[in-house]
């Protein structure tokens, strides 16, 4: 079954804080979709489909529809890091495809940073199978990530000044955009030039880290065509995980290979027919790989594609992230696959901020990493239509 068609993305809606001091997650989730439901001009008591993933506290779905007061008939908690909420749009179209629900909310919440805890300071499940032969070896997410791109610098010739123009690119957008946490424009050098963290990552490569959150209302058609606001298609989707294969790992590609391909075979588009990107920028290296993996370059040519501005709404190829992404803006609860989807919906309505808005963006693609490169992860893909 095509989901081309089938759903409508009808309202979104981004938290405007980054630390969460006197908020609740579940005041959080509660903030994000009251924001989306009145985006859209719906109701709480339209919503019949809820979709959330492992940042909701308690048993999830159940715990935030009691919390939200939701009356439902369909609930999905598909957990896969950073990308689930963009698997959630996808999964909420088949869902209103099969007539297990006509609106569906999404939300994702967190506020790790007002807790003083990263998500890579949790302690292992010890029941998870890869601990015992991993653990020993002392992995981190800026390590792991570290070995992605020192692999692909070896394979490609790749450079961290190549790498830095995608941190460069971010902080052209953030700053116009008065929520983000690092508004200051930064230079190759000022990313080449900061601390290392993990050979080759320096701290300026790496994400930000903030509370807040965000949501999404996906809806039948004939429904979306009722609302004021512009009704944004679900034109494709894809899914795809990736793992260390008992070792037989290749770091030099990701998930995204799968995912996009899928999504652009259900779309009937290419790459080259896209006008905006929204990628998962953990790291910069995270942003270089999903370029060559949906097909915006050849694999090994990432590097050449973002230099000089390659990413920069109004001056690259390929305008990316345009609300500072998670390398200026927001990383809400480490899980950065929702705001994604939002900045897409932004650009599509031509809502985004003048300064970066992408002039006919009637394509859009929104795109995550849940995971780890280095290890296992999945990836989601989204080609979003203007209607």
């Amino acid at each position: 079954m095509s989901l081309n068609g089938q759903a409508y993305i009808v309202g979104a809606y981004e938290h405007p804080t980054r630390k969460a001091d006197d908020l609740s997650v579940a005041r959080l989730h509660a903030d994000v979709a009251k924001g989306a439901l009145e985006d859209a001009g719906l109701t709480k008591d339209d919503i019949d489909g809820y979709f959330c993933a492992g940042d909701a506290p308690g048993l999830g779905t159940t715990t935030i529809a009691e919390y939200l007061g939701l009356k439902l008939r369909h609930v999905d908690s598909t957990e896969c890091g950073g990308s689930a909420p963009i698997l959630h749009v996808a999964h909420a179209a088949e869902a209103i495809a099969a007539g297990r629900c006509n609106v569906a909310l999404i939300t994702l919440a967190g506020r790790p940073r007002a807790a003083g805890a990263a998500l890579s300071l949790r302690a292992p499940d010890p029941d998870a199978p890869d601990v015992q032969f991993e653990l020993p070896f002392g992995p981190a997410t800026q390590n792991l990530y570290g070995m992605v791109a020192r692999r692909h610098m070896y394979e490609y010739g790749t450079t961290s000044e190549q790498l830095a123009w995608i941190k460069v690119a971010a902080s052209h957008h953030a700053q116009h955009n008065p929520n983000a946490m690092l508004r200051n424009v930064v230079t190759v050098e000022d990313v080449v030039n900061s601390p290392l963290v993990a050979d080759p990552l320096h701290r300026l490569d790496c994400c930000v880290m903030s509370d807040g959150g965000g949501a999404l209302i996906v809806a039948r058609p004939e429904i979306a065509r009722q609302l004021k606001r512009p009704p944004v298609k679900v034109r494709g989707a894809g899914e795809a995980p990736k793992h260390a294969a008992g070792g037989k790992i290749d770091l030099t590609w990701s998930a995204a290979k799968w995912s996009g391909a899928a999504a652009f075979a259900e779309a009937g588009v290419t790459p080259a027919d896209i006008r905006y990107a929204s990628l998962y920028d953990s790291f910069t290296i995270t942003v270089l790989m999903q370029l060559e993996d949906l097909g915006f370059c050849r694999k090994g040519e990432g590097g050449k594609f973002v230099q000089d501005g390659g990413l920069i709404s109004g001056v690259g190829k390929l305008p990316f992230n345009t609300d500072g992404g998670g390398l200026c803006n927001n990383h809400p609860a480490n899980r950065g696959g929702v705001t994604k989807v939002i900045e897409a919906v932004r650009q599509l309505r031509g809502e985004a901020h003048p300064a970066v808005q992408v002039q006919n963006c009637h394509l859009a693609l929104a795109s995550g990493i849940g995971g780890a490169l280095a290890s296992r992860h999945t990836a989601a893909t989204l080609i979003l239509e203007r209607v």
